[in-house]
């Protein structure tokens, strides 16, 4: 399993799995759509320009979901491409059915576009994986982009993964949204499922602001939210009187501890051992309570501990 390498990618890593499945689904999918069908035109002319009979893509369904969730398919003859750059080694997934092979391999070699495409119910051949990989090499290509808003993808693709190869990959998790190409030629047709790893469609919808896109700021915001509902544990903690080491050492089971004076004003409230307010100690009811008097300053307090040392 691929593993974040540096501390940019790892701050993403921890985003990822503090956001979970909770993003915003109606603007993720809104976000992929315009994506793709921004990318859908160029995909169509440069594929086509390469085949002896034209095939009909559109976008199919879009929807959210995460990228732990891709398995193998049963039948062990779907390949699958994985294109990295610079900001992610997963910045796009493909996978691409064998019903969608068979509607390229036709449409390449001049197969009658009025004859029903028959299906590959076996594990792919050299030509069909080469098939796949230019198809997977096309559909980046339209998504990638130009200037600030490219992905940067590096570029050849690795060749498909199929059969044992594909089974044995096992894929980052993380909140992703999905893609369908469909293709067809006459009455066959097949799909081509495009993932890409939230943080990746951030990136590139964050860059088309001017075209009426969503902006950086608008998803740090919404990330920001699913951040700001985790839970953390709070700790209230009360200083003790000032003693020696020595004092320290001859305490006893069941001895009681005195209190400074205005010990009670001063407690500290922490997270995760960050101190955050500095509160006043009681008792309301049967309950005990600590009231927040006010911010806690960290420099403050290493300047009073100097003094105080």
């Amino acid at each position: 399993m691929a593993s974040p390498a540096s501390p940019a990618e790892t701050r993403a890593f921890i985003l990822e799995r503090l956001v979970g499945d909770r993003g915003e689904t109606q603007h993720v999918v809104e976000a992929a759509r315009g994506l793709g069908a921004r990318a859908l035109p160029i995909l169509s002319d440069n594929l086509n320009a390469m085949l002896a009979s034209p095939l009909t893509i559109e976008l199919g369904n879009i929807d959210v979901m995460r990228l732990g969730d891709v398995k193998p398919d049963a039948a062990g003859n779907q390949a699958m491409t994985i294109a990295s750059s610079p900001m992610s080694s997963d910045a796009l997934v493909m996978l691409v059915d064998p019903d969608a092979i068979a509607v390229v391999v036709s449409a390449l070699f001049g197969g009658d576009p009025d004859m029903p495409v028959a299906p590959i119910e076996r594990e792919l051949s050299p030509t069909e994986i080469e098939v796949a990989t230019m198809m997977c090499q096309e559909v980046a290509t339209s998504v990638n982009g130009w200037g600030a808003r490219a992905l940067n993808i590096h570029f050849p693709l690795p060749t498909a993964l199929a059969g044992a190869k594909r089974k044995g990959k096992v894929l980052r998790d993380g909140p992703a949204v999905r893609v369908e190409f469909k293709f067809t030629l006459g009455p066959s047709s097949g799909i081509l499922h495009l993932l890409m790893p939230q943080r990746v469609l951030m990136h590139r919808t964050g860059s088309d602001a001017a075209a009426g896109g969503p902006a950086v700021t608008d998803w740090r915001q919404r990330f920001s939210e699913e951040v700001m509902r985790s839970t953390v544990s709070l700790e209230a903690t009360m200083p003790l009187a000032r003693m020696t080491l020595g004092d320290l050492a001859a305490f006893r089971v069941g001895q009681v501890i005195e209190l400074e004076e205005g010990a009670q004003s001063e407690a500290r409230l922490s997270a995760r051992k960050k101190t955050l307010f500095v509160c006043e100690f009681g008792k309301l009811g049967q309950n005990y309570t600590v009231r927040i008097r006010h911010q806690s300053d960290a420099g403050q307090e290493f300047i009073d501990g100097l003094m105080t040392g």
